[in-house]
């Protein structure tokens, strides 16, 4: 039988699996995907506490985290997509050559 625990520990994987690809990774898009599992382990761990306390506050919660995704993945490929087309590289240490 699958417990809330068991969910825990999924979102504790996926939640480090994230924290990894943000801070060892130096491909942009990578690094948007890496944002995606933080936030879908945060949704995991929300689902999983709204279920164990029979409450639906945790699933709007992750309603609006889904809008925010959303809204955070469009606004980051917008500024992918005007780096590349600036530097024609998506390499993430470009980005410090960008100060004033």
């Amino acid at each position: 039988m699958v417990t809330p625990f068991h969910y825990i520990i999924v979102s504790l994987i996926v939640f480090s699996i994230g924290i990894l690809g943000v801070l060892l990774r130096k491909n942009i898009f990578i690094i948007l995907m890496s944002v995606e599992l933080l936030l879908n382990s945060a949704n995991l761990a929300l689902i999983a506490f709204s279920r164990m306390n029979a409450d639906l506050t945790g699933q709007i919660f992750v309603l609006f985290m889904i809008a925010i995704a959303a809204a955070e993945v469009s606004v980051g490929l917008a500024l992918v997509i005007a780096l590349y087309r600036h530097k024609e590289e998506i390499n993430i240490d470009i980005l410090s050559k960008l100060k004033g």
